[in-house]
């Protein structure tokens, strides 16, 4: 991802944000998925962005997961305001109930063992000129339920090119000198297990001079909205859900 403020379609400025920040409108919405229906908008655009990318793992994605509908987990979707159209989903899980994704193929070092953490996974946006803004709007979804949370660390994997984005951003490496290690969740794709420091980002970013800083750290975004306690309930045997994600098209990027 290239470090520059997002701005594909200009968002409006309205200076009426809390604490002295300013607000700004999004051309989309981020929310949690509660239902059976959004989540699965959320399947089809995390199979399409991964059909594109690794089709034979992909084939694991036309559902819902178990973990989708897990105690612990969140799955955020990103709609046009325009049309309704979905633009991009993340899902964010936590280790409050049980272990993080990471830790059926990784055993985590002691800085992070007994810590709150999150783990974001599933990233995919739409392919178009929107999807930078997109992707960077729902990784500051993740940063602000962290925040809302008492998450002290956010862990994201990512195999390579897709790494980078995350470097650039301040993740740092969890296995520095393992590189990149195969993952179970991902299909033992090979990736870079990494970490952010939720508690310090508005700090570091200032010290840098992040080009996100005022993004993530001092403008408000009233279309990402992450509050609500419930996520989606696993449908009823008899009613479940027989159908399988569409056709992916070239319209998805996989981020993570």
């Amino acid at each position: 991802m290239e470090m520059c403020q997002p701005g594909v379609l200009r968002p409006a400025y309205q200076h009426a944000g809390a604490a002295g920040k300013s607000t700004e409108r999004l051309p989309f919405t981020i929310r949690r998925v509660d239902n059976e229906a959004d989540l699965w908008k959320a399947v089809r655009v995390r199979h399409a962005a991964y059909q594109r990318h690794v089709p034979d793992f992909a084939r694991q994605l036309v559902r819902p997961e178990a973990c989708d509908y897990g105690d612990d987990a969140i799955v955020f979707l990103a709609e046009s305001k325009l049309d309704g159209t979905p633009l991009g989903t993340a899902r964010m899980q936590t280790n409050l109930c049980e272990p993080l994704h990471v830790e059926d193929s990784v055993a985590l070092p002691d800085w992070l063992r007994g810590q709150p953490l999150a783990e974001m996974s599933r990233l995919g946006v739409d392919n178009g000129r929107i999807g930078r803004m997109v992707k960077t709007a729902l990784l500051k979804a993740g940063v602000m339920y962290c925040q809302q949370n008492g998450i002290v660390w956010a862990l994201a994997t990512g195999r390579a090119p897709i790494d980078r984005q995350y470097e650039q951003l301040t993740f740092v490496d969890v296995f520095p000198e393992q590189g990149f290690v195969p993952l179970r969740h991902v299909g033992n794709i090979p990736h870079r297990v990494m970490a952010f420091d939720i508690t310090t980002i508005e700090e570091r970013w200032t010290a840098m001079q992040h080009p996100l800083l005022n993004f993530f750290c001092h403008i408000e975004h009233p279309d990402i909205d992450v509050s609500g306690r419930t996520g989606v309930r696993p449908p009823q045997p008899s009613v479940g859900r027989t159908g399988v994600a569409h056709q992916a098209s070239e319209r998805y990027e996989l981020v993570a």
